[in-house]
């Protein structure tokens, strides 16, 4: 008698069952594994089917064909992903394409095509395009939208106050004899 319990609950409990009390009536059980042989083991999965396959080995080698693209043309890789950015408004990257334009860098020189993307990346506020957009003006490249009178020197002095060490040599020197006004 425990203390609290009646004979009658005790009696009631579940008990543990042996394994020697292992039930027979139930298929695959198995008194050697645990739990008897209820959980699957080792179930055979489906193969894949050819479209899942043939889109993986796809997938694989288009990734080393890139990968092959991009080590062995790593500047052409490099021009069409900054073209790619200086379409999408980076003053940055539209001002690294106007330098690739116009040293020829890997690119067909083209100084009208440079004059452009220092057009685009100096309306976008980069001082340095800026700087190269007036100097191109002066030295004879010209672009329709700097062709006002003064455009030169104000892009100069832009450059000048937001840090191009250049454009501060340029208004010394140039622009106080006043061959920026052309």
């Amino acid at each position: 008698f425990v203390m609290g319990v009646s004979d009658e609950s005790v009696t009631k409990l579940r008990r543990r069952r042996s394994r020697s009390q292992s039930p027979k009536s139930i298929k695959n059980w198995n008194s050697h594994l645990p739990y008897g042989g209820k959980i699957y083991l080792a179930r055979r999965k489906k193969p894949d089917s050819w479209i899942c396959v043939g889109a993986q080995v796809f997938s694989v080698l288009f990734c080393i064909g890139f990968g092959l693209y991009a080590y062995y043309y790593f500047h052409h890789f490099h021009f069409h992903v900054t073209k790619l950015y200086a379409h999408l408004g980076h003053a940055e990257a539209q001002h690294a394409i106007g330098q690739r334009y116009l040293s020829g860098m890997h690119v067909k020189e083209d100084h009208v095509e440079a004059m452009d993307w220092f057009l685009r990346a100096s309306q976008n506020g980069h001082p340095h395009a800026a700087y190269n957009l007036a100097i191109g003006h002066l030295k004879g490249t010209h672009n329709h939208l700097v062709n006002k009178q003064g455009e030169a020197k104000r892009l100069i002095q832009y450059a000048a106050e937001h840090g191009v060490h250049e454009a501060r040599i340029v208004m010394d020197r140039k622009c106080r004899r006043g061959d920026c006004d052309a």
